[in-house]
């Protein structure tokens, strides 16, 4: 696979509570899988926050790697590159 590469987990404001104010986290990851695994390792109230008790992504939460959503592409095995730029945004919904 080759070496991993670091990408930056963008914080949005709603979330950063969960990790001392943080915009933004660096990660190794080769997938999001993995970035979401660091992320229970080195921010675990963040990590909770973002996926339940299964590991599952809440529903709630859009996660995009650059400016594509992963559910348009392979989901959690998404491959991450080296600079890529992965967000979590809560949805919205309004009416």
């Amino acid at each position: 696979m080759g070496p991993t590469p670091t990408i930056t987990l963008h914080v949005v404001g709603p979330l950063r509570a969960y990790c001392a104010g943080a915009e933004q986290l660096s990660i190794s990851a080769h997938t999001v899988r993995a970035a979401l695994e660091d992320l229970e390792r080195s921010q675990s109230v963040l990590y909770r926050n973002v996926c339940d008790e299964t590991g599952t992504l809440r529903r709630h939460l859009n996660v995009f790697v650059n400016s594509n959503n992963v559910r348009d592409l392979e989901g959690i095995d998404t491959t991450l590159a080296a600079g890529d730029v992965m967000t979590i945004l809560p949805a919205v919904s309004g009416g």
